[in-house]
C-alpha cells in the first residue's frame, strides 16, 4: 500500500515515495509515524519496497550483512537478488507460498532501485527490469504512471520533477498513499566520473 516512482532523464535518476503505512483500514500518516521514510540507501543505490512492511526492516538488514553483491545492471541484480533469497528463508523465516502454479519460490517483495546504473524493478519471482524512462509500484502505481507518461517530454521538467509528479498524482487519488513524500537524485555512471 504505497507509491514508489523511478525516473531517468537527461543523465539523472530518481526515486521518490510516499510517507503512508496502512494496516487493513488504519492508516499511519508521517505525522504519527517516527520512520516514514520508505527509502533506503544500500550498495551505492537507493531501494524502496512495496508490500508488507515487514521486508523493509529485512531487505535493509541483508543488504547491510551481504557486502559481495553486485547491482549494476539487470543480470548483476538478478544475481544478487538470487543469492538473497536463501538467506531470506534461513534468516528472516520468509514464506515463499503464493500460487501454486508458480514456477519458482517468491521473495514476496517488489522493489524499485535507482543507481548510477540505472532504474530497475525486481518482482517476487525475482524478475528484474530495466526502465527506460520511468516505472511505479504499490497501489498508486497506476496514477504516478499516467501523471509521469503525460509530462515525461517536457523539456523544462528534470527526473526529480517527473518523480515529484507521479507521487503527487499517486497521493492525490490513491487512498492508501499520502505526502510528504521522499525524494532522492543521482548521475547515471556516464555523469558521475
Amino acid at each position: 500500500m504505497t507509491t514508489v516512482v523511478v525516473v531517468k532523464k537527461n543523465n539523472e535518476v530518481a526515486i521518490a515515495a510516499d510517507s503512508q503505512s496502512t494496516f487493513g483500514d488504519t492508516r499511519l500518516a508521517a505525522p504519527l509515524d517516527a520512520k516514514w521514510n520508505k527509502i533506503f540507501e544500500a550498495h551505492g543505490g537507493y531501494f524502496s519496497i512495496a508490500g508488507s512492511a515487514a521486508h523493509d526492516l529485512v531487505l535493509q538488514s541483508l543488504l547491510k550483512k551481504t557486502k559481495s553483491l553486485d547491482f549494476g545492471g539487470r543480470q548483476a541484480i538478478f544475481e544478487s537478488f538470487r543469492k538473497l533469497h536463501p538467506k531470506l528463508k534461513e534468516d528472516f523465516f520468509l514464506k515463499t507460498d503464493e500460487e501454486e502454479d508458480d514456477p519458482y519460490e517468491s521473495s514476496q517483495m517488489t522493489v524499485l532501485l535507482a543507481n548510477a546504473a540505472g532504474i530497475f524493478g525486481v518482482y517476487s519471482l525475482r524478475e528484474v527490469y530495466e526502465f527506460e524512462r520511468f516505472w511505479a509500484i504499490g497501489t498508486g502505481r497506476d496514477y504516478a504512471i499516467g501523471a509521469m507518461h503525460t509530462v515525461y517530454e517536457r523539456d523544462d521538467l528534470s527526473a526529480a520533477d517527473i518523480a515529484r509528479i507521479g507521487i503527487e498524482a499517486g497521493c492525490a487519488f490513491d487512498i492508501s498513499s499520502s505526502l510528504p513524500m521522499t525524494l532522492y537524485t543521482l548521475p547515471l555512471a556516464s555523469e558521475a566520473a
